[in-house]
């Protein structure tokens, strides 16, 4: 039996004519010409919408170069802003960066601008506005070593509710702080009652639990 590679050999490769090969070329110029007015039509037709295309990726790649250059200038002036007023102690500047910052930055400027002017229309500021829980719960602690005096227990407890959570980085102390209010007024039922909660729990701070097992 005569393999395949044998009887290809037989086999012979039929040529195209000279007309034949006129007829592809024909064809292929047709094609050519037919897919290029294609194409002009194309672009003749959408090329207002092919030009507002480019121009808005232009804009938007403009604008984000843009943008991080114009973050990174005003991370970096507030930065120097913020040392600068914390090397010189200015209250007012501390202020004025934390109108014009934001986030944690901006509740520590005002913090520090409290600090250097005890001014408590500020803490109420923080506590009621500020950016961060954290912030707003330290503000609140300290309006309540302020005015703790003219609260009663149960004021003092309502005031600092938010910060009875683990989430906040004062739980402990606010329990402390509320325990120390009920105990100030002869209150040792309710105070004990607070104390319990933080002498029982393995995780409370060991200066924590100190001062509550001193109250107890």
């Amino acid at each position: 039996m005569a393999s395949i590679l044998e009887r290809n050999k037989d086999l012979k490769i039929k040529k195209k004519t000279r007309e034949e090969y006129a007829e592809d070329a024909l064809y292929r110029e047709v094609w050519e010409e037919v897919n290029n007015e294609k194409t002009q039509a194309f672009i003749k037709k959408y090329s207002r919408h092919l030009i507002a295309g480019a121009l808005v990726i232009l804009i938007i790649v403009t604008g984000i170069q843009i943008g991080v250059q114009t973050y990174k200038s005003n991370k970096l002036a507030t930065a120097v802003n913020y040392e600068t007023a914390v090397e010189n102690m200015d209250a007012k500047a501390l202020e004025r960066l934390a109108d014009n910052s934001s986030g944690a930055t901006a509740d520590l400027a005002l913090f520090q601008s409290y600090i250097l002017e005890k001014d408590i229309a500020k803490l109420e500021k923080l506590a009621n506005e500020g950016n961060s829980k954290d912030f707003r719960d330290l503000a609140k602690l300290h309006i309540v070593n302020i005015q703790g005096d003219d609260m009663t227990p149960q004021e003092v407890e309502d005031y600092l509710s938010d910060l009875d959570t683990k989430k906040s980085p004062f739980y402990y102390l606010s329990r402390l702080v509320v325990a120390q209010k009920y105990l100030s007024v002869g209150d040792s039922e309710n105070a004990n009652k607070w104390l319990d909660v933080i002498l029982t729990d393995k995780q409370a701070p060991a200066t924590i639990s100190a001062s509550a097992q001193l109250l107890k």
